[in-house]
Order: structure tokens, then sequence, then C-alpha cells
């Protein structure tokens, strides 16, 4: 299977539909999981996937609980989203699957979050883009790629457990990148400072001649300075499309890196990749879940992201900005 872009309610429908005729494995992590009338065809395929013998493995951050309802750990119950959220993790242990709350001893609530979304079902790998499952997440203007592949399905499932077990020891790893096929795959494992690709995102826009660049947030640190100085097309939510919070990372990001963006939609962007064009006129993307803002590194965050060179992505991010971005 050749890699296809999927928006956030075909990526729902198709995992949906690949995790209900599931044999061995299913891995699911995002930020934020809930149940509810957007995510419940995943939720539910999770559950009768647990209860006929699959190994069902399910991670969210506690962000979840501050995103729903304002709260920062899955201990409240005090109004109608957060008991929904606590009854969704009882069905789904309950039927036999493993669920995981990361981030319950972090000490506020944007240190040491984790940023990842993936899912892996059997040999197929949903990766690679910002989806939250929830409402709002599958509502945003987002993305991400399907691909079967033994190899990267495995290996994804190893740093899932890598990434499950560091939670259960309140430790970090530090972050590391690993090759598939002729791509590397980045992994940010959490230790303030140490972002690998944060610092892969300013080597590649050093040698570039112009670059392409679509997150929530405008490009901020050493990154942002770097963009500016050349030819760019920027993509980033105006504040108006934010929350209080959000426009203030916003505001920041404009005011400190000086770059202006030119998305004009009200949906509310959340895919973030960048393509840069080299000097020879090659291309390469980065893609996955990192927003490029220096303060997710100093934050401690954890990430994935693809580094790529292949057509076949950066032919469908480029369709994904004709058809969403511009």
């Amino acid at each position: 299977m050749r890699p296809k872009l999927l928006l956030p309610s075909e990526y729902v429908a198709h995992a949906s539909k690949n995790i209900n005729k599931a044999k061995k494995r299913v891995y699911f992590l995002a930020m934020v999981v809930a149940k509810d009338s957007s995510s419940s065809p995943i939720i539910d395929s999770l559950i009768t996937a647990a209860k006929r013998g699959v190994d069902v493995n399910v991670a969210a951050d506690t962000f979840t609980y501050m995103e729903l309802s304002g709260y920062f750990f899955p201990t409240y119950y005090r109004n109608k989203k957060s008991r929904e959220t606590t009854q969704m993790v009882k069905d789904l242990t309950m039927a036999g699957a493993k669920f995981d709350w990361l981030g319950k001893s972090k000490s506020t609530i944007v240190s040491g979050r984790t940023h990842t979304k993936l899912c892996i079902v059997d040999d197929i790998v949903y990766c690679f883009g910002g989806v939250n499952l929830y409402d709002g997440g599958i509502a945003s203007n987002d993305y991400m790629f399907v691909q079967e592949d033994k190899y990267l399905a495995d290996k994804l499932s190893e740093e899932y457990e890598i990434l499950r077990d560091a939670e259960k020891s309140n430790s970090y790893y530090k972050s590391h990148e690993f090759a598939w096929k002729n791509n590397s795959v980045l992994v940010d494992g959490g230790i303030i400072g140490n972002s690998i690709i944060y610092k892969r995102a300013c080597e590649l826009v050093k040698e570039a001649a112009s670059i392409l660049y679509v997150s929530q947030y405008p490009p901020t640190g050493k990154l942002g300075h770097l963009i500016r100085k050349i030819p760019n097309q920027l993509y980033f939510n105006p504040t108006r499309n934010a929350n209080l919070a959000n426009s203030w990372v916003i505001k920041f990001g404009e005011l400190f890196s000086k770059n202006q963006t030119l998305y004009n939609h009200r949906q509310y962007l959340h895919g973030k990749f960048m393509i840069i064009t080299k000097k020879n006129g090659d291309k390469v993307a980065i893609t996955g879940s990192h927003n490029f803002v220096y303060g997710g590194v100093l934050l401690g965050i954890r990430e994935m992201a693809l580094e790529t060179s292949d057509p076949e992505y950066i032919k469908q991010l480029e369709k994904f900005v004709q058809d969403k971005i511009i």
C-alpha cells in the first residue's frame, strides 16, 4: 500500500473499518481521546476488537480532561464530558483493552505532554499527522497518512511500548531516529531542550532556497528567524481562529519571529508540515505532530515526525495545501 493522506473524517472511517477486521494487534495513541459523535466509530471498534481477543492498547494524555472540561487529571468527575471520558476508559478496559493515561505526574498542563498521534492495526499504520480523537480534533483542518508496512508497524509498536514504559517509571528518553526505506522517522522522547525534529527542521531550512510551512502556530525560536531569511509561504492560524490560550501563543510567535500568516480560512488549522525546496531543486518534507514552536522543545513535549523526500508524500501534502489551505 502506497501512502495515502486522509482527512480527519476519512481517517476515522478508514481506521474503524480496519480495526473491525484486526486479527492480532491495535495500538492507538493521541493527545486527546474521547468518545463523542465524531470519534465513536473508532472507540466502538476498539471495544469490539478487544472483546474478540485482539491485543488492543490505547493511550491518551491527561490533557484530554483539560481540553474537554477544564480539569487536569482523570480522577475528576465534575461534569458530563469528564464522566463520559472516564466511562469510555472503563468500557475499554472491561472489554479487555489496555488503557494508559500519560502525563499524570506532570506539574503543569503544558510541560511533559505526549503530543504524538498514531494508530497501528496489524501491519497498517496511521501516523505522521496531527488528528486528535474527539469532535474538535476531527473538525479541524488536519490529516493522517496511512500505509501498510510490517517493518514500520513493528517499529512504531516498539516506540509505543518505550513511551508506555517511560511513563510508568516517570522518566524520559533521548530523542532519536530510525531509518525506514529511504525515510527517517524522528522521535522526541520528552527531555527538555532535546528535540531531534526541531533540530532537523533548522538544519534543512539552512540549506533551503524556499519553504512552504503549515502549522497551527507560527515558527518560533531559531527556526522562525531562519525561515524569515528565505522566500517562504507560511500558513498558520490567525488569532481569530484560536481560543484565548492559543491566540496568545500565536501573538507572541508573530511578535518575536516577525512572520505573518497567509491562512485566511475560518476552519482551525491543525496540520503540521514543512516542504523545503533545496537550492538544487530537490524537495524534502517533515510531517507529523510537531508544531515547530521552540516553546514545545523547552517544555519537553513528546512528538513524532517523518522526514521524507518521497514524491508520494510531497505531492499529497502539496495537494492538501491547494485543496484545504490556500
